[in-house]
């Protein structure tokens, strides 16, 4: 985790803010969506100081092959539509992180989605809830 806070922390942040109806946003849902990601939300943290994006993405896959999977969606989408390739991204078994700069992707299994609780740690986050292709606001 603190390997993840430190890339996060160095980067550049972007001047350009983004919004949930930005072509970055919902190329990466869509991908979530093909691939079956599962408990899709968003954070949106531009209203807060600290924050190292504008946006949280947060999905639950059931396997490790499962999170390559979205991972290599969420990627070859992006590039094959914007040319935008990540900024930064950290693979690992059980949590897969891809940084857009303004848009950082978390891709968890359950039981390490709960450990490490990224919705408690940015509980004054707004939150929305997405299904299917990202269009429904809860």
């Amino acid at each position: 985790m603190e390997k993840i806070i430190t890339a996060l922390q160095s980067r550049p942040k972007s001047a350009t803010r983004l919004t949930r109806n930005s072509k970055l946003f919902k190329l990466i849902l869509e991908a979530i969506a093909d691939k079956k990601g599962e408990a899709v939300i968003s954070l949106d943290l531009r209203k807060i100081d600290e924050a190292v994006a504008d946006f949280f993405i947060l999905c639950e896959a059931q396997s490790h092959t499962q999170i390559k999977a979205i991972v290599d969606a969420i990627e070859q989408d992006v590039k094959n539509t914007t040319g935008e390739r990540p900024y930064h991204r950290e693979e690992g078994q059980q949590w897969t992180l891809i940084d857009y700069v303004n848009i950082v992707v978390h891709i968890f299994t359950p039981d390490y989605r709960k450990f490490y609780d990224i919705e408690g740690l940015w509980a004054d986050a707004g939150r929305m809830e997405h299904q299917d292709t990202g269009k429904k606001d809860l």
